[in-house]
């Protein structure tokens, strides 16, 4: 008796964490950025009253496919074509993020709809050049974002997308709907990344 009950509350804890996984990428499925989860099953030998049973145990891991990409037109709209993540920093921690929907602040920051702030290889950038252009020469201002994730302004290098991937996808750990993190920073790397592409989310 004991062992039917044993069975059937294990497989209710299957269902239940595949039904929780299923929810969240429902719910996400139009948030620009979000990378969902992908469930699978491992076999564990175990022993229950003496005797050798064999269980399944669901575990979860992040889908890193790629998604569509699709223009909006502005500018600082910003996704990647491949593997990486940007790195941004909120409240003094720092993420790892695919949603590059970025704007200025009133300073001049590049941040994101949290307001925290995109990183470049100086640390966080800061925009306010596009301001003092304008203001001098009262000409059109150029903002390009190369595809290696050079940010220019009228042709001219101010910063560079902190552009960051991960060797083992599993070291992900998700925190909230777009960010994510990794216990060591020895796990990330600047090989494999994508093309950055400006206008598109």
């Amino acid at each position: 008796m004991l062992d039917q009950i044993y069975i059937q509350m294990r497989a209710m804890q299957v269902l239940n964490q595949t039904q929780d996984v299923t929810a969240d990428n429902l719910a996400n499925i139009n948030t620009p950025g979000f990378k969902g989860n992908k469930v699978f099953y491992n076999m564990m030998r175990d022993e229950l009253n003496g005797e050798e049973v064999i269980r399944s145990v669901p575990q979860s891991h992040v889908d890193l496919s790629q998604g569509i990409l699709e223009p909006t037109g502005n500018e600082l709209d910003i996704a990647i074509n491949g593997d990486g993540f940007f790195m941004v920093e909120e409240d003094g921690q720092k993420f790892l993020t695919r949603d590059g929907r970025f704007r200025m602040d009133s300073d001049g920051n590049l941040v994101n709809g949290n307001g925290a702030g995109v990183l470049g290889e100086s640390g966080p950038i800061n925009l306010s050049e596009l301001f003092r252009t304008n203001n001098n020469d009262g000409g059109s201002v150029m903002l390009e974002i190369s595809k290696d994730g050079s940010i220019k302004i009228n042709n001219k290098v101010i910063d560079k997308l902190q552009i960051k991937n991960v060797n083992d996808p599993a070291v992900l750990e998700r925190q909230g709907g777009t960010y994510f993190s990794v216990k060591d920073e020895i796990d990330l790397t600047d090989e494999g990344t994508g093309k950055v592409m400006q206008g598109f989310f």
